[in-house]
């Protein structure tokens, strides 16, 4: 500050010089940049925009659900009230605690929007009842959980295993878990011999259950075979469905429907089922889970890698598996794909397969797409034939 009061004195009491000037220049420069850093520290750093991670797979591809155990429990009731009126010109007026109101039912729905069990909580809680209030008001009851389930979905006992309903008309309904009721207030016990009673009830408590939930039936036509046989690429083929398809085995874990269309409206349910091994019928490789998929299909296509070195023994091996678990479950309507066709060593076992069989076999390249149609045109065929009955739902 004396520095600057130095220069405007001696700019008043010597003629200008540029010497003069240097002081004051000097002084400009200081105060611009003080301001500066002061403007650029307050400034807060760019954001830095990340890229949006992958999807994972397993989000990506949407799992087919047709067994879903659930823990089902009953909205719980609501309290009752202990409560006393009081009025201007009548200070004991009695009592006048109210009701609580009953709680929710959980209450599953057979809809014929609903193709999977995918989207239902394992966890099925319903609504808790109002508890009651003064003057004499009720609580409010509680509104009823509605779960919508595929038609065809049975409900079981999970520890006994039986069949508790079978939903299979629309809009056919069943109480998994009932509501406890509302409690009574202290209004509810006013007698003649008791003027002002001091006791209430709780709300009940909801019905807590284990069941499990099972699909009768999941597609019309299921796609049985060994792991890395073709089955999901073949299903991509036919259908919209986007299943994960890769070169190693087991793949696919889950199984995955996709909706086979025709020209005069009619849509096929096929079911790309996980590949079996030798041995699923003692579980082997989650076996059982595998073959419990296939048993609520109504048609099957063996779908055998002519590629391998005995696509014959694959179809004897696969039958024998269906046969241990089920008697009978082999002799559904079924037919041969011979898949990977487009590969040079499968024509010489086609031709092999074709005199060893009396079943029609169906020669394809889900890989190329060769000869789709026939296939298309032999699952309608099976469709036709059986999945319409409706005896062969049941």
């Amino acid at each position: 500050m004396a520095l600057y009061k130095q220069s405007i004195h001696s700019l008043y009491h010597q003629p200008l010089r540029i010497e003069h000037l240097q002081p004051l220049l000097q002084i400009c420069n200081n105060i611009l940049l003080n301001h500066f850093m002061s403007t650029h520290r307050k400034r807060k750093p760019p954001k830095v925009v990340l890229p949006r991670p992958q999807i994972s797979e397993k989000k990506l591809y949407k799992r087919f659900v047709d067994y879903l155990p659930v823990r089902v429990k009953g909205g719980d009731g609501g309290n009752g009230l202990v409560a006393f009126s009081s009025l201007p010109c009548k200070e004991w007026a009695g009592p006048d605690g109210g009701n609580g109101g009953n709680g929710g039912h959980v209450i599953a729905v057979a809809s014929h929007n609903v193709s999977s069990l995918a989207r239902i909580k394992r966890d099925l809680k319903g609504n808790n009842g109002v508890p009651g209030r003064t003057r004499c008001q009720h609580g409010k009851n509680a509104d009823h959980l509605y779960v919508n389930v595929p038609l065809g979905t049975m409900v079981k006992d999970k520890t006994t295993r039986t069949v508790l309903a079978d939903l299979k008309k629309e809009n056919q309904s069943y109480i998994l878990g009932r509501g406890g009721a509302g409690g009574h207030g202290n209004h509810y016990y006013l007698s003649n011999e008791l003027r002002a009673p001091t006791i209430a009830e709780e709300g009940g408590k909801g019905e807590e259950r284990e069941l499990i939930l099972e699909m009768r039936v999941s597609a019309h036509v299921g796609l049985v075979g060994f792991p890395n046989a073709g089955k999901s690429t073949l299903l991509t083929t036919l259908s919209r469905a986007k299943p994960k398809v890769a070169d190693y085995p087991f793949t696919t874990l889950n199984p995955h429907i996709g909706m086979v269309e025709y020209n005069d409206g009619v849509q096929v349910a096929v079911a790309d089922i996980p590949g079996l091994i030798e041995g699923s019928h003692m579980n082997r490789g989650l076996g059982i889970s595998f073959l419990r998929h296939i048993e609520k299909c109504l048609c099957l296509l063996y779908v055998l890698d002519m590629s391998a070195k005995d696509p014959l023994w694959h179809l004897e091996q696969l039958q024998y598996e269906l046969e241990q678990y089920m008697q009978h479950l082999s002799k559904r309507p079924h037919a041969i794909v011979a898949n990977k066709i487009d590969l040079p060593e499968s024509r010489s076992n086609v031709e092999l397969l074709r005199n060893s069989v009396k079943l029609p076999v169906i020669e394809v390249s889900g890989k190329e797409h060769w000869n789709i149609d026939s296939l298309k045109q032999e699952i309608r065929k099976l469709h036709d034939r059986f999945a319409s009955y409706n005896s062969q739902t049941t």
